[in-house]
């Protein structure tokens, strides 16, 4: 008898509003740690990191840097307000992708005026694999632009407006190349002294880079899961890299990935069998029974009900497993989301 399909609803909790964390902890490796590598969970500090890694562990994080992509303005024909979210910053020219929230859509050849007449940007038309987006050119470095006039992207479930504090905080201790509208979180906890701890420990840490579009924010809309179409978003995996984790292989050490995008980074490189270098686009949905090639452990923070990462991490840590971890993390009231808390998890199946 063949096994059932799984569907959205198999991924559903309940979730209490109030579990779902507004701000950072007061100090980013305070933030709670749910161990998951024994049978038994441990509730943990994320400072205790260090001590849950053998030396010669390879940890790999995503250096991707968040920019100030979200904008406001208005359309300078009528004066209708316009909600802009930069998805990407084209190569070689002042050129973005972006969602666009007005009453009526922008039509190709009109003006947005932004940032209170700051500068313009001119339509140019619909774009992105489902016409979704809007191609826009604007005045000038679009990365100066955004920076200068440009506000946190903070998710859709943080209700309050940007400030300096997320301008500071909703950006990881790695972050060096612009290009995310959204972090890497799990790597929101790393602070300089669990990076001292790391490297006292001879932990071995190497990069990649994934800039997460906002389409990970996005609700699977269909009940199949073989259905839906993930998002696209750009990854690079440097040749250093590769060697590193092919040196932790030969020597029988793990691989630990922090976060979901540094994980399907490296596993969208490894689809050919074998990791490879150099950088790409992936559209990659991994659901329970993916081959996962690359990774070991992975570090995570607690994901949205029914959303694409929890269908990730119940690929990698098995089905079962983390229903039971997400029931032990709500009863222990654990902080949800992009500020909340992490946890380590053991590959299923990994020895």
């Amino acid at each position: 008898m063949q096994p059932r399909a799984l569907e959205v609803a198999d991924f559903d909790f309940d979730l209490p509003r109030d579990l779902i964390a507004q701000h950072p902890a007061a100090r980013r490796s305070a933030s709670r740690l749910l161990d998951a590598t024994a049978p038994v969970p441990v509730d943990r500090v994320f400072d205790e990191l260090p001590t849950l890694l053998a030396p010669g562990d390879l940890l790999v994080v995503n250096d991707t840097r968040v920019i100030k992509a979200r904008l406001f303005g208005h359309k300078a024909a009528t004066g209708g307000a316009v909600e802009a979210l930069v998805e990407r910053v084209l190569p070689g020219g002042n050129e973005v992708w972006a969602h666009l929230r007005a009453s009526k859509s922008p039509r190709p050849g009109s003006v947005i005026a932004f940032a209170d007449g700051a500068f313009d940007a001119e339509v140019v038309g619909r774009c992105g694999p489902d016409h979704s987006l809007y191609h826009l050119r604007f005045a000038s470095d679009p990365y100066a632009l955004l920076e200068r006039h440009g506000h946190v992207p903070l998710p859709p479930y943080i209700t309050h407006a940007d400030d300096a504090d997320d301008a500071r905080r909703y950006q990881t201790v790695f972050a060096a190349r612009p290009g995310a509208v959204a972090a890497p979180t799990a790597a929101l906890h790393f602070d300089a002294p669990v990076l001292a701890a790391l490297q006292a420990r001879g932990i071995e840490l190497s990069r990649v880079t994934l800039h997460v579009g906002a389409g990970t924010f996005q609700p699977v809309r269909v009940e199949r899961l073989s259905e839906h179409r993930m998002h696209r978003e750009w990854f690079d995996v440097p040749a250093a890299t590769v060697a590193a984790i092919e040196a932790a292989r030969t020597a029988h050490r793990r691989v630990v990935a922090v976060g979901t995008t540094t994980l399907r980074a490296l596993e969208s490189a490894a689809l050919g069998g074998e990791l490879r270098a150099g950088a790409a686009e992936t559209d990659l949905f991994i659901t329970p029974g993916f081959r996962f090639r690359v990774v070991d452990r992975l570090l995570t923070n607690f994901h949205l009900p029914r959303s694409t990462l929890l269908m990730l991490v119940s690929a990698f840590a098995g089905y079962d497993r983390v229903r039971a971890l997400y029931r032990h993390a709500v009863a222990r009231r654990y902080r949800f989301f992009s500020y909340g808390d992490a946890m380590l998890l053991e590959r299923d199946g990994a020895e």
